[in-house]
């Protein structure tokens, strides 16, 4: 057999891999779903121009990007945006972080006793139904302006969905698992550490990337509670001037932020978690 016959031609090659992507649960190819990617942001680009050059929406509603990246400039040289983009994103990290500090042990806790979740679970449930803006009254008058109740209202939306995610990917550990660890001799606390906590890991970091998502969507929430910094804050300013193009300068901040941090978190977990051949 030839050298042209054993190989197979390009073209049907990168055929193949486009139909992968039409098929029920095909095989990921990041080349291309990269490309489609940053295709559909294109495209929505180009739309977004297209709108707002033909005046469909008037300009002080929607602008056109060209004019929010000249915002965008004027924030970072005249009024320091980037120290608001550090401060916020400081304020979600550190909320974040004492989120999941807490979450994780509760919500393992919740699954491996039946006590602790009878006595957390239900009261779990109560608050993180509670919508966070009203609380914002009783958050100012019990802590204050300062940068604890900002923490505080970001904390309030994330740790209450986050440890019943925590809890759900304890009790998905299969009992077999346990069941084996029983036999060799383990207990509750080597059974936690050395059994529920690796076999529940995958899950539980996709989970702590979705939740962080979450903590940054009740940052402006949080940023304008008397506030004089932050992306949030920005925004809000500009919507009192009815400074559409700082307000969208502001919240792009928060999208190329969010996507950034979050492919981050999904290429981190590819690499670590190879076996599960995502």
């Amino acid at each position: 057999m030839t050298e042209s016959k054993r190989r197979p031609k390009s073209g049907s090659a990168t055929e193949s891999q486009w139909r992968t992507l039409f098929r029920f649960r095909g095989k990921a190819r990041s080349d291309v779903e990269l490309t489609i990617g940053v295709a559909s942001f294109v495209a929505i680009l180009l739309a977004w121009t297209a709108v707002a050059e033909l005046r469909w929406i008037a300009p002080q509603f929607l602008p056109s990007p060209l004019i929010v990246l000249q915002a965008i400039y004027r924030l970072f040289t005249g009024q320091n945006f980037a120290a608001d983009i550090g401060i916020s994103i400081f304020r979600v990290w550190v909320a974040f972080i004492v989120s999941a500090l807490m979450a994780i042990p509760i919500g393992i806790l919740m699954s491996s006793y039946r006590i602790v979740g009878a006595v957390t679970e239900p009261v779990i449930d109560f608050i993180r139904y509670l919508p966070v803006p009203a609380l914002v009254p009783l958050t100012l008058i019990w802590l204050g302006i300062g940068e604890m109740s900002k923490i505080t209202l970001l904390w309030l939306g994330t740790f209450f969905q986050l440890v019943l995610l925590i809890a759900d990917d304890a009790r998905r550990v299969p009992k077999e698992y346990v069941e084996t660890g029983r036999t060799l001799g383990a207990n509750d606390r080597e059974l936690m550490r050395d059994i529920l906590l690796p076999a529940m890991l995958p899950s539980m970091v996709d989970n702590l990337r979705i939740t962080l998502g979450w903590c940054w969507t009740y940052l402006i929430i949080a940023e304008i509670v008397a506030a004089s910094s932050g992306i949030g804050f920005v925004i809000w300013s500009a919507k009192r001037y009815v400074k559409t193009p700082e307000v969208f300068a502001g919240i792009l901040a928060i999208g190329i932020i969010g996507l950034v941090t979050d492919q981050l978190i999904r290429w981190l977990h590819r690499k670590a978690f190879r076996y599960l051949g995502s």
